[in-house]
């Protein structure tokens, strides 16, 4: 079974269960708190995915960082699951994929826009705003700064981009220009 497979599987489990206790937000919440503490501790995330280093230790260790990060049960469970079975590494991306659901099963779409200049707040809600009235789903919007587009926007949302920025104008002026 592929990486993306197992983290799908486990993303939809748990996301099923967290539906059914209505903890889907909470659920988010934890697990980002995991994986950020995994992503910080490298010694820590390679002890716990060790095959080598004694299941009721790694236990142990979890169970600290359940009680340290004042966890669920539910979530307790789904890490010592992942302990057994050995997939505590694919952790990272079971947190995108259950993200992923729990937007689509909540009707969010997440979008992050670039722009040349720092744009009010006023302008940024009336770009979400018309982001929301052409998908018709609620839009959470990231908004970053990136001097190298000149100028315009762009923006990414559902695996698509929606480039009007300068930079990208300029280049598809010299490809033009360099074709004759």
């Amino acid at each position: 079974m592929s990486n993306s497979a197992i983290s799908i599987r486990y993303a939809k489990a748990l996301l099923n269960i967290a539906v059914a206790e209505k903890q889907v937000e909470r659920y988010a919440e934890e697990l980002a708190g995991v994986v950020t503490v995994l992503k910080r501790e490298d010694l820590l995330r390679l002890l716990l995915d060790s095959p080598t280093f004694p299941l009721g230790k790694k236990s142990a260790i979890m169970h600290d960082i359940v009680e340290h990060l004042k966890l669920s049960g539910g979530m307790r469970n789904f890490l010592d699951l992942l302990l057994e079975k050995g997939r505590i590494i694919y952790l990272p991306e079971i947190n995108s994929n259950y993200c992923k659901f729990a937007d689509e099963l909540s009707g969010v779409v997440r979008a992050r826009m670039k722009a040349a200049n720092k744009l009010s707040s006023k302008r940024a809600d009336a770009i979400q705003q018309g982001l929301e009235k052409q998908t018709g789903k609620q839009v959470v919007l990231s908004v970053e700064t990136d001097k190298s587009l000149i100028g315009g926007l762009q923006v990414e949302m559902s695996g698509k981009l929606f480039d009007g920025s300068v930079k990208t104008q300029l280049k598809r002026i010299a490809e033009t220009l360099a074709k004759g």
